[in-house]
């Protein structure tokens, strides 16, 4: 049994007026009667017409596609929100996305950029699965294309990142606004060779402290990835210090560890150690106790910035940054 494809001439004569009506209809054209188009839509939808893609792609001459390359960003637990961010915005705007993931590998990189503008998308969005700078292929400049959470050594494409520093500022300012003023900090990568994130929040904190008047001291300062490095590193400052009255950690995945090693030292969280993580993994920081204050990333609203910028049409090339707001829970305060 086959099921019958209607056509615009099917749902005109259905609704009893011209396929010109029906056409308006369906491109949103305001002088229609208020009558008239629900009607047409009643239609429409209890057939279950759907307009013809190439015919709709002939008369606009848009493919109303955006191409999606999130290289890795599926893989992580958060940076994925970023694709959320996208797809509710493009669907708010009527846009269709066409994801790629080309796993890191430069081939396949060149090869996902090549498919989409063989299909005709109307820009490109790429998204790296953190703060970083990307070389892309020389594709990426023959069409409009927005980068998130990455940018090009030559600036020459526009770009979308989280501000990373003024996350820092922020959450070592807040701290010492609720009365801190030994703060320790524990941050994310290697201190031969830091992350881009790593510099710009510590430079952040250090700014923060200068600003209210604390002179920084080096012995306060860890470098480390994931829960064990945070259990690690909380353990060793506050065995050693005693002054030590709150905690900036890197990454909530850090901050996890830290909980474990404070309670381990008898001390009381927020009580005896105020914390504030970053990223606001939410299914770390709700669910420790306290429930962790953290920084969070903007991931949501960096993949919906890109795609406004996208279909704004503008030429200027642009550097954005979004703002990292705190997310204000338990672990800071008693």
């Amino acid at each position: 049994m086959t099921t019958k494809r209607y056509t615009i001439q099917d749902i005109a004569k259905l609704a009893k007026v011209g396929v010109g009506t029906v056409s308006r209809v369906l491109n949103d054209d305001v002088h229609v009667k208020k009558e008239t188009r629900e009607q047409v839509l009643k239609i429409i939808q209890d057939v279950g017409y759907r307009p013809n893609f190439a015919a709709r792609y002939m008369k606009n001459k848009k493919s109303n596609l955006i191409g999606l390359i999130a290289d890795q960003v599926a893989t992580t637990p958060f940076a994925n929100n970023i694709i959320t961010g996208i797809q509710q915005m493009a669907s708010e705007h009527g846009k269709v996305i066409l994801v790629i993931d080309p796993i890191g590998n430069k081939e396949l990189l060149q090869q996902a950029v090549r498919t989409m503008i063989e299909r005709d998308v109307e820009g490109i969005i790429y998204a790296a699965m953190y703060h970083q700078e990307v070389t892309l292929p020389k594709e990426f400049y023959q069409i409009p294309t927005i980068l998130v959470d990455c940018f090009t050594k030559d600036r020459e494409l526009s770009s979308v990142v989280p501000d990373e520093y003024q996350g820092g500022f922020d959450a070592t300012s807040f701290l010492i606004q609720q009365g801190h003023s030994k703060i320790a900090i524990i941050n994310i990568g290697d201190v031969s060779n830091p992350v881009l994130a790593s510099q710009l929040r510590l430079k952040g904190y250090k700014d923060a402290l200068k600003k209210h008047g604390i002179v920084f001291d080096k012995e306060l300062v860890r470098h480390g990835n994931e829960a064990p490095a945070g259990y690690k590193f909380a353990h060793e400052l506050f065995a050693s210090r005693k002054d030590i009255t709150a905690l900036f950690c890197a990454t909530d995945r850090i901050a996890m560890g830290a909980y474990d090693a404070i309670k381990e030292l008898g001390l009381s969280i927020p009580e005896d150690v105020a914390i504030i993580g970053f990223d606001n993994q939410e299914v770390i920081s709700n669910y420790l106790r306290p429930a962790l204050s953290s920084m969070e990333l903007p991931h949501a609203k960096m993949g919906a910035w890109a795609i406004e910028h996208l279909l704004k049409g503008n030429q200027d090339i642009v550097q954005h940054k979004i703002k990292c707001d705190l997310i204000e829970r338990f672990s800071h305060k008693a």
